[in-house]
């Protein structure tokens, strides 16, 4: 893997935990040669894990819909600023611009812009792992829902395997690089009904 789109908040959380594990993520990527590509602001956890990156010689691309930008919340020191003029076009290009997509703590935006990379793997839109860093528990309780999800007949097995999830960074890493994705589509046969 030579980029990883990272998903986050624009926040820091209630607990030091979660800038700790972004910054110490961003310095993780950069340690191993792995280019960031995220939402480009200077704020939140999104800008704690460009910190981390930039902090250690990493490269670091920003995808910043212009509306934003003239908030002024824009990292001013990244490696490459890409502006783009809506929300879905900065995903899709994020995900044109990364080998793997790893998803930290966050609110809506984040969930919205995960749901949507695993929806396009689960739909062979792409191969790429996508890993969920659990940290300090806080996708416990979404977890719980995707195995119901599966319980109880709305997501096959195959497609909840898709999902790497770890609490630590060189685990979920080093399970991202042996990521084979599954051949099986998403659709069930009228067999299966």
């Amino acid at each position: 893997m030579k980029s990883i789109t990272v998903f986050c908040g624009s926040s820091f959380g209630s607990d030091n935990i979660y800038r700790e594990q972004a910054l110490l993520l961003g310095q993780t990527l950069a340690k191993q040669d792995i280019q960031l590509i995220y939402g480009g602001a200077d704020v939140g956890l999104m800008g704690a894990v460009a910190d981390g990156t930039l902090s250690e010689n990493g490269k670091v691309t920003g995808v910043l819909p212009h509306f934003l930008q003239s908030k002024e919340i824009a990292h001013k020191k990244l490696t490459e600023l890409i502006l783009v003029e809506t929300m879905h076009e900065r995903k899709t290009k994020m995900n044109d611009l990364c080998d793997g997509v790893i998803v930290l703590p966050g609110g809506y935006g984040t969930l919205e812009e995960f749901f949507e990379m695993i929806t396009w793997a689960q739909l062979g839109l792409h191969q790429k792992p996508i890993g969920i860093l659990n940290i300090d528990r806080f996708y416990d309780e979404l977890i719980k829902l995707i195995q119901t999800m599966v319980d109880k007949g709305f997501l096959k097995q195959v497609n909840k395997d898709m999902l790497i999830i770890s609490d630590t960074i060189d685990d979920l890493l080093e399970q991202m690089k042996r990521y084979q994705a599954p051949t099986v589509g998403k659709w069930i046969s009228k067999e299966e009904i």
